[in-house]
């Protein structure tokens, strides 16, 4: 058996089984939803979503500790029987037979905080906003082992299948450390890709993605910084992760999440499973300091500060022109 076979086939499973709950969940997301700016559905979908991936892994690893985004508490309050209720309903159509309490269940499984040897680390919704306005997200999917992320999987349900295809969509992105990363459909119709990052190396080239939303990430700052680089090209804004599946697939010679504030700290379930595609695909992911990611530190990454993903080639010209405009 090859190293992690075992892992990688399982959280594949568990990643596409999430992805029909959410698929499904979006399918009732009607302007007037967003219209009433009601996050019943992409609560329904993290929920689902982190309780589908955890019933995969309690089964197949029952003492691995999951650090999950989403908390279950609330859903046992008697005002939420509704809420729990729907999500009953759309675990089921996956999981068949389950009942609330396994519902329950699977979703407490995703609450360690602890950092531990070996532990998952899931993030079932990535980029909320995205998710809502049906564009881009992404179910995040790691395996951290010694402080290390060892394997990723990244589920991206509204990202072409190749760069102009626009008719096939629903990709999914695995990488398993020293192994390569690769693409498959999401839909399981289809053989394994390589992934391979640009080899551009003139940063007046650079092709940079940073978030829609200014929330987590500093637009005036980019543009600082492509205008020290001398980069014509216009960033491409995208939701989630599905911006680290663009860098390793070479569309795109960089993500950049920079620091909003000194007091913002990243969480490692947003980063931990794209960073490993990018960086087997070739590329380089560190934080705006050039320091690797730490993921020793419970469920954030309180020891960097921003996050800069590159085809490596321009990683330092990037991490130059922070430095020199003080971003760092």
């Amino acid at each position: 058996m090859e190293r992690y076979e075992l892992e990688m086939r399982v959280a594949i499973r568990a990643v596409r089984e999430a992805a029909l709950l959410t698929r499904s969940v979006a399918g009732g997301i009607t302007p007037e939803v967003l219209e009433k700016k009601d996050r019943s559905p992409v609560t329904l979908a993290d929920f689902g979503g982190q309780a589908i991936v955890c019933r995969a892994l309690g089964e197949a690893f029952p003492a691995d500790p999951i650090v999950g985004e989403e908390d279950a508490g609330d859903l046992s309050r008697p005002e939420q029987a509704g809420m729990l209720a729907r999500l009953v309903v759309e675990v089921g159509r996956i999981a068949r037979g389950a009942t609330a309490d396994d519902v329950l269940a699977w979703l407490d499984r995703g609450g360690a905080s602890a950092y531990s040897d070996r532990f998952w680390t899931l993030d079932p919704i990535d980029g909320t906003k995205g998710f809502l306005r049906r564009e881009q997200y992404a179910i995040s999917l790691a395996l951290v082992e010694g402080g290390e992320t060892v394997l990723g999987v990244l589920g991206c349900p509204n990202l072409e299948i190749e760069p102009g295809r626009p008719g096939a969509r629903g990709a999914l992105f695995t990488a398993v450390r020293r192994g390569g990363a690769r693409r498959l459909p999401l839909d399981g119709d289809g053989s394994a890709a390589p992934l391979h990052v640009s080899p551009e190396a003139d940063p007046r080239r650079l092709r940079f993605c940073e978030s829609v939303e200014e929330e987590h990430s500093s637009h005036g700052d980019a543009a600082r910084i492509a205008e020290r680089l001398d980069i014509a090209a216009e960033p491409v804004r995208l939701d989630s992760q599905a911006k680290y599946a663009v860098v390793a697939r070479g569309e795109a010679e960089a993500y950049l999440r920079l620091p909003k504030g000194a007091d913002y700290v990243e969480k490692i379930w947003d980063h931990a499973g794209g960073a490993i595609v990018v960086e087997e695909a070739g590329g380089t992911v560190t934080d705006v300091m050039g320091r690797p990611l730490d993921f020793t530190r419970g469920r954030t990454l309180s020891e960097n500060r921003g996050v800069v993903a590159s085809n490596g080639a321009l990683h330092e010209a990037l991490l130059s022109a922070i430095r020199d405009l003080g971003i760092a």
